[in-house]
This record gives structure tokens, C-alpha cells and sequence, in this order.
């Protein structure tokens, strides 16, 4: 049975250079459930996205991450490719965004290189995640006990790999949604 996400909103996070199915399918997936779903970018209008080894589509920023008021969300995504969290990493902004979700007990999901956040953020330490292979040692010099699994959920984060893991990382957000 799929669960109802009416009246949950779900807020995604990125810049140009976000793995184009991290975001799109996980976004679709979400809005599929009936969550309210919204992208925020460093500022509002259209970002692009990296599809494997070239540009992809653009979707709409419909909010910069400045004017976001956390109460209005339920969780946080973060989709990954290298690009775009490692730029989002270095804004202020992007980064005290991340941390107020945590602080403020919302879900956090993160897949493939945007674990690089969590880290910026400084969120990892003793926290069971996982992340693309290439980012192991990072999260884990970071304090995090690194796990290779497709999704891994630590309280309100939730990390997976790569693409592959979209449909667990999905329904791992659906799941802790409906909580």
C-alpha cells in the first residue's frame, strides 16, 4: 500500500551540477505520494543539472535558500553528483540550512557526494551513514561510522550511494514521513 504523503512538504536542495536523478526522481516520487515538494537554490530561477558525463535539464528554483523558514518543511533533501555539493559546501547559507533542519529534529537525506554537507555541517560525528565510494574516507575522517549499504538511516538522517539507491532512498524518506 503507498503511503499518503498529503500535507507533508519536502524541501530539496541545489545548485547547478545536482545529479540529475537524484533529484528529479526522488522529487517525482514524493509529489507521486502527494507530498508538497520545493527547490531551493542560492537563488530563485533555473539551475542545471549534470546527467552522467554531460549537462542536463533544468529544473526551477522556485525559493533561495536564504528565505527559507524551516518551520514550513518536514524534511530536507540533498541530492548529490560532485558539482553541486561540493559549491552548496561552501556557501554559509546552504550549510546553516542543513544544520537548522538538524537541530531542528527534521528528516535529512543525503545521496552520493552530498554527505559533504553533513560533514561542512558538522553532523557526522558517531552517526551511521553511508555515501558514494569515492567519499568513504571523508565521512569516516569525519567521525561517522561508514556503512556500505543502500540506504542507512541514523535517527533523522537518512544517506545512500549512487543512483542505484534511489529506490530505497525514496522510500526510506516516505517512511519517515509518515512517522
Amino acid at each position: 500500500m503507498a503511503q499518503d504523503l498529503t500535507g507533508k512538504r519536502v524541501l530539496f536542495m541545489a545548485t547547478d551540477g545536482f545529479e540529475e536523478v537524484e533529484l528529479t526522481e526522488p522529487l517525482k516520487a514524493l509529489e507521486k505520494a502527494g507530498a508538497t515538494v520545493e527547490i531551493a537554490s542560492l537563488k530563485t530561477g533555473k539551475i542545471q543539472g549534470w546527467d552522467k558525463t554531460d549537462w542536463g535539464k533544468s529544473v526551477k528554483a522556485g525559493i533561495a535558500i536564504a528565505d527559507v523558514k524551516i518551520d514550513e518543511w518536514d524534511a530536507l533533501v540533498l541530492p548529490g553528483g560532485q558539482i553541486n555539493p561540493d559549491k552548496l559546501r561552501e556557501e554559509k547559507s546552504a550549510v546553516d540550512l542543513v544544520r537548522n533542519f538538524a537541530a531542528a529534529d527534521k528528516t535529512v537525506a543525503a545521496i552520493c557526494h552530498a554527505p559533504w554537507l553533513l560533514i561542512e555541517a558538522g553532523l557526522t560525528q558517531g552517526k551511521k551513514m553511508t555515501c558514494y565510494t569515492s567519499i568513504r574516507t571523508d565521512l569516516k575522517n569525519a567521525g561517522a561510522d561508514v556503512q556500505d549499504e543502500s540506504v542507512v538511516v541514523d535517527g533523522n538522517y537518512i544517506t545512500s550511494r549512487n543512483p542505484k539507491d534511489i529506490p530505497d532512498f525514496v522510500d526510506a524518506i516516505k517512511a519517515a514521513l509518515a512517522r
